[in-house]
């Protein structure tokens, strides 16, 4: 575990300090225990928790999954932050509470979460070490509320981060990589080994930050620019003339035209609008 030492103490006094808080950390690791169906897995480096935390700046924020307060502690340090912390453990909860009794503290489930009930005007962040199992729900969520989340950023699995970082062309290119990159600027920030959490996970990690962009709204009819993005890449190895002829009938004059020659993972988010906007008219001409 890295920490971080203060200006001014001696080295002893930094080593006596330092033997502290992991003696500290290793108590409270005993009271909570890392449990597999939750995806738990607790970060133990405290100066990677501080880098995390320090990707929010300011304003009402949410922290999903405190776990034991790793990242927590941070968050509240900052003046500028007002934090809400989300979670459905209760082995967690319980502990939060005594050891983070100033904490606004919400014991649920975040996928289930009315967030405009929490905050029920202006802009939120939203921070966490996410659970792997549902970290690509909580973003597909957080696109639910786009036009209210400035920024979220947290720690997920690597593989997950590079897909919603990929650009174009590459293998990791998807579903999410479009969907968010539509609405969000989005930064691989640095990667974390699995050694520094408790228990380690069998993959490394990594931590990102999503900042919305200028788009407040796509030139397109948003819900089916997700049902092309989602269904082209449900085929994603298929030319879209074969994956998207569902949309628009089969043998319709509309498939021969250039774009519908490509494979999903070769559109940006643009091309993929002007695919939204080819359908939408077709269909529109369909009806009339």
């Amino acid at each position: 575990m890295v920490l971080i030492s203060e200006q001014g103490q001696s080295p002893k006094q930094h080593k006596t300090k330092k033997l502290k808080s992991w003696t500290i950390i290793t108590l409270k690791m005993q009271q909570v225990h890392a449990k597999k169906f939750l995806g738990q897995h607790f970060l133990k480096d405290l100066s990677i928790a501080q880098r995390i935390a320090e990707t929010i700046d300011s304003g009402p924020t949410i922290e999903i999954g405190p776990g034991m307060g790793v990242l927590t502690q941070y968050l509240l340090k900052n003046p500028n932050i007002q934090l809400t912390a989300i979670e459905i453990d209760r082995e967690s909860v319980v502990y939060l509470k005594e050891w983070y009794p100033e904490l606004h503290l919400i014991e649920g489930d975040f996928l289930k979460l009315d967030l405009n009930i929490i905050y029920p005007e202006g802009e939120f962040n939203v921070i966490g070490n996410y659970p792997y199992n549902i970290s690509s729900q909580i973003f597909f969520k957080v696109l639910d509320y786009k036009d209210r989340i400035p920024v979220c950023s947290g720690m997920i699995q690597k593989e997950v981060a590079e897909r919603l970082a990929s650009k174009p062309g590459k293998k990791a290119y998807g579903i999410l990589s479009v969907l968010l990159q539509a609405y969000y600027d989005i930064e691989y920030l640095f990667t974390v080994d699995e050694h520094v959490f408790n228990p380690p996970p069998k993959v490394k990690s990594a931590v990102i930050r999503m900042t919305r962009n200028k788009r407040r709204q796509l030139d397109c009819d948003e819900e089916l620019f997700k049902t092309v993005v989602k269904t082209a890449f449900n085929q994603r190895r298929k030319q879209m003339r074969n994956s998207l002829q569902q949309l628009v009938g089969k043998g319709n004059p509309i498939l021969e035209e250039n774009i519908f020659t490509l494979r999903p993972e070769q559109l940006s988010v643009e091309q993929f609008v002007e695919l939204t906007k080819l359908i939408e008219n077709e269909r529109n001409q369909n009806i009339l």
